[in-house]
């Protein structure tokens, strides 16, 4: 067995046998319950079994065996809604050693991971300036930026198709710093996404809950030296603290030096320093999600083609088949499949499937089990977007699912729903979600238009996606190739988005 395997093992062995004996003595000195889950092996704990890169899988099959909570992990919706929901003032900070985490690997400013109690950054007053930014009636003064850049991402699949990853990289990553810092990329090699791109490439495995834990009960840890066997971690954190206050400052300065030649435009970070001096980088997580869920809109398109059809067909009704025009934001409400699809995205395969972790502020007992001050609580995501009772055939993705006028095979008796939960819960959810939403649909609409998604010859995956590879970390989604085969001619394509500039 390699020696880095080797060491894994051992730390997560260690890890769990402390947990357990912690989780052990609690439970005979409370009058309550832990929450069910499975019984822990000698030692081990229950690390086997766990794939690191896809741990909801786990968590899933435990939720079924076990119940709708575990002793951190929450596998339904409706106990999330009621403990992260409607007891948000005692599940809202992060888990206690998460904010050393953070710094260790230079993300130690980040509202979205940070807990509430940090002092290294003022968790409230940032968010509070976000929500002002992104709610609903706000965001649509967003929507020349989104369809500006989704126009842009029109065209750079029209010239360079086999990359698509790094179009939708850079599709949702320019919308977001446009809207926080009146920062225009450069269509290529732009030095400031590049920094976004090694920063998320790296944070998004260095930030996975099993890292965390690690690290959290062993942070002697942090002291290995980056050439040991095994040390990637460390290694990682010493690019993550290099890169970190680059990508935080070069914006900033941008927003700062624009506003002192007195050329700045409206930007959230502009807004806000009219206020109150505020230093913030949430992009990364906004942008990631976003470019994840459309890797997942492709994977869909291609493996239901009927889909697909029916979508673009609506598209058609409503702007022409010759391409008369571009699809606008007033035609979202003509497009009630494109929207379904939309939802359906979010739910088929949620790409932040265990979001980030949550911590109790102080003890707790919810229907007669008892959760301790400080103890990590995990909204499996995952499991509840396959409910079989609220999403009957769950593995299939069927739009028709969220439209109350349609009917589909097996009809949900929960009637439509907006998946809201797919962007987390309580106070900690996603502030920038109607952004998101926005951008999918901008995305979304102008991909149907233009090109027919096609599987790659050779390429044989059933319509469950099994078989598919996924990237693994705190977000994931699907590795596949694709065709993209135009719909009408490059140049009409062309001339129509340049028009419309």
């Amino acid at each position: 067995m390699a020696p880095t395997l080797v060491l894994a093992l051992a730390l997560i062995a260690l890890v769990s046998f402390v947990v357990v004996q912690s989780l052990q003595k609690k439970r005979h000195t409370k009058k309550h319950p832990l929450p069910p889950g499975p019984p822990p092996l000698p030692f081990v704990g229950n690390v086997i079994g766990i794939d690191p890169d896809r741990p909801w899988l786990a968590y899933s099959r435990w939720g079924t065996e076990y119940g709708e909570i575990d002793i951190v992990i929450i596998n339904s919706e409706r106990v999330a809604h009621d403990l992260l929901d409607r007891r948000s003032h005692n599940y809202s900070t992060r888990p206690p050693g998460l904010v050393h985490h953070l710094g260790f690997f230079g993300h130690d400013y980040d509202s979205y991971i940070v807990p509430s109690s940090s002092r290294t950054y003022h968790v409230f007053t940032d968010r509070r300036i976000f929500h002002e930014a992104f709610h609903l009636e706000a965001v649509s003064s967003f929507r020349p930026i989104q369809m500006r850049n989704a126009h842009s991402l029109i065209l750079n699949l029209l010239a360079s198709p086999e990359v698509y990853g790094t179009h939708f990289h850079i599709f949702s990553t320019a919308i977001i710093i446009s809207i926080m810092y009146d920062y225009a990329i450069v269509p290529i090699d732009d030095p400031f996404v590049t920094l976004i791109e090694r920063s998320l490439e790296i944070g998004i495995k260095a930030l996975r809950p099993e890292v965390t834990a690690i690290l959290t009960e062993l942070p002697i840890l942090k002291k290995v030296p980056p050439w040991f066997p095994g040390a990637s971690f460390v290694r990682d954190a010493i690019v993550l603290r290099t890169l970190a206050p680059m990508i935080m400052d070069i914006p900033f300065e941008h927003v700062k030096n624009n506003m002192a030649a007195g050329t700045a435009a409206p930007s959230m970070v502009s807004d806000a320093l009219k206020r109150i001096p505020v230093k913030t980088q949430d992009e990364g997580e906004a942008a990631v999600q976003t470019t994840s869920t459309l890797y997942v809109f492709l994977l869909a398109m291609v493996l239901y083609p009927e889909v697909q059809t029916r979508a673009q067909a609506e598209i058609d009704s409503v702007i022409g088949e010759t391409l008369e025009r571009s699809p606008d934001w007033d035609d979202r409400a003509s497009m009630p499949y494109v929207n379904a699809i939309i939802l359906e995205m979010l739910r088929w395969f949620p790409v932040v499937p265990l979001g980030i972790g949550h911590a109790t502020v102080n003890d707790d007992i919810y229907e007669g089990y008892y959760i301790p001050k400080g103890a990590t609580v995990i909204a499996n995501t995952w499991f509840m977007t396959r409910n079989p009772d609220k999403y009957p055939n769950p593995t299939r993705f069927i739009p028709e699912r969220h439209m109350s006028k349609v009917a589909v095979e097996e009809p949900s008796t929960h009637g439509p729903d907006d998946v809201s939960f797919a962007f987390g819960f309580g106070r900690r959810i996603c502030v920038g979600r109607h952004v998101a939403d926005a951008s999918l649909f901008a995305a979304v609409v102008n991909i149907l238009t233009v090109f027919r998604l096609e599987r790659a010859p050779g390429w044989n995956v059933g319509p469950d996606a099994e078989g598919v590879e996924w990237t693994g970390g705190i977000s994931t989604h699907p590795v596949f190739p694709c065709i993209f085969t135009p719909r009408h001619t490059k140049e009409r394509v062309s001339q129509l988005i340049k028009m419309q500039c």
